[in-house]
């Protein structure tokens, strides 16, 4: 049975935030590092997950040699991950399998980028864990991202079934149903509103409609764990939220737009008669 601790001073004297917050008095990396010494280690190991993502997309960046800077909210260092990419030792078992698939050119998901097949992999592993907040927030995660890709590749008449990360059944679903919820209606409860999500042509619109699904989400699920490491867990997500709000400004609607639909598309071929609104 997991030991729940409360950080009554800590929980109290959080930053009180909203989507919508124009200042933060310390970001997500500043956070984890303060974290460092004020949660039990056990607890800390749970915060290092949230940052796993990080890790993933350096590890990319290496095993491809894209050149892109070094992100610092990552959990291992760029030296550590140089070494484990030559001789993989000591790194979660998915990113072990990933490096090992990647270096000997034998993909675990063939069919997928390279990005999604590393997003498979690690929602896999995050699902099995023994943490409930962790395992059922990774799920949701994941439920929304494929939800969102599908409907923007229906809405664009493009192929996204190879583009549907994890091995759920629900990721199973979605890449298969031709339903306008999906089949999922009785088993999501913000399938609704989600799967109409491409109508909206504004980008930033749509952006923001998603964090605050995600927002709401962990109002929900924390509503009762007034100071335990899950409200610290949720708050982190949250900061990462802001942040990225915080950086994103008028001019670069057409920025975020151009990213999605490349990741959304990858390796298809958009309709001639597409145009970017």
């Amino acid at each position: 049975m997991q030991v729940k601790r409360n950080y009554y001073c800590l929980v109290a004297g959080l930053q009180d935030i909203s989507i919508e917050t124009h200042k933060l008095t310390f970001g997500q990396l500043e956070f984890k590092n303060e974290l460092k010494t004020e949660v039990h280690p056990d607890d800390y190991k749970l915060i290092e997950k949230l940052f796993l993502p990080f890790d993933n997309k350096n590890i990319l960046n290496l095993l491809t040699k894209s050149g892109k800077d070094f992100d610092e909210k990552g959990n291992l260092e760029i030296s550590y991950l140089e070494e484990q990419i030559k001789e993989t030792t000591d790194l979660p078992d998915y990113m072990s399998k990933f490096i090992a698939s990647t270096k000997s050119g034998e993909r675990i998901y063939a069919d997928m980028a390279v990005e999604d097949e590393l997003a498979t992999l690690f929602y896999d592993e995050m699902l099995s864990h023994n943490n409930e907040f962790l395992r059922n927030w990774f799920e949701f995660d994941m439920n929304v991202r494929n939800i969102v890709t599908a409907s923007m590749g229906r809405k664009h008449n493009i192929k996204y079934e190879h583009l549907i990360v994890g091995s759920t059944e629900i990721s199973n679903i979605i890449r298969k149903s031709n339903a306008r919820d999906f089949g999922l209606g009785s088993e999501l409860d913000y399938i609704e509103e989600l799967s109409s999500i491409s109508k909206d042509d504004d980008i930033q619109e749509r952006e923001m409609f998603v964090d605050e699904l995600k927002w709401n989400y962990l109002e929900d699920v924390t509503f009762f764990e007034y100071f335990t490491i899950e409200k610290i867990l949720a708050f982190i997500i949250k900061l990462g939220i802001v942040e990225r709000w915080l950086a994103i400004d008028k001019e670069h609607g057409k920025e975020l737009f151009k990213k999605l639909l490349d990741e959304l598309r990858k390796s298809y071929k958009l309709p001639e008669t597409f145009t970017e609104k």
